[in-house]
């Protein structure tokens, strides 16, 4: 009987390995929202990488577009109506605006603008401490659980010529202005 009871076991614990392997496999990752970082992004021992966005331009994008003048740039690009209504400008003001609504928990909102997993990718299987203690210690990628570093190319998905308020983009300095490092342990 306690045979047999290993048995089971190895196989159920081998059956979610592949099976959450095979999840992760097919990148199907879901959006969470920054109320999900914040609670381990928040303090001075993890870097404060909430605080840091959040007095930066990207937590207000989505605020943004309820301002006369970015209604005027609206305007002037051919959006009609509420700028906060429009696809063309939520596309770029708001994470995972054009992910399918099976890629988002009901955590993500509109009003958080930009935030965390634009940069770094849905945070559904990287959320947990453990996880995250894997990828830093170098026994679990990164992207086996949907975390990305940012690079010129996630950054230029929003900001390029199709931007009605395109300034040449420089990477390297951009990234400075919102550097939120992890500090080492």
């Amino acid at each position: 009987m306690k045979k047999y009871f290993v048995m089971l076991m190895m196989v159920a614990v081998a059956f979610l390995f592949v099976s959450e392997s095979l999840l992760n496999a097919a990148g199907d990752f879901k959006y969470i929202g920054v109320s999900k970082c914040k609670m381990c992004h928040k303090t001075a021992k993890s870097g404060d990488q909430f605080t840091k966005w959040s007095n930066e331009g990207h937590s207000k994008a989505y605020a943004t577009l309820a301002t006369p003048e970015a209604k005027e740039v609206a305007q002037k690009a051919g959006v009609t109506g509420d700028p906060q209504k429009s696809e063309k400008c939520l596309k770029c003001h708001v994470t995972a605006f054009d992910a399918p609504a099976t890629a988002k928990e009901a955590s993500l909102t509109l009003q958080e603008g930009i935030s965390c997993e634009a940069c770094h990718g849905p945070g559904s299987a990287y959320k947990s401490n453990a996880v995250m203690k894997a990828v830093y210690a170098g026994t679990k990628k990164g992207a086996e659980v949907g975390l990305i570093e940012p690079t010129k190319e996630v950054c230029i998905k929003c900001h390029n010529p199709e931007s009605p308020t395109y300034k040449p983009f420089k990477f390297e300095e951009a990234v400075k202005k919102i550097l939120h490092p992890v500090p080492k342990s």
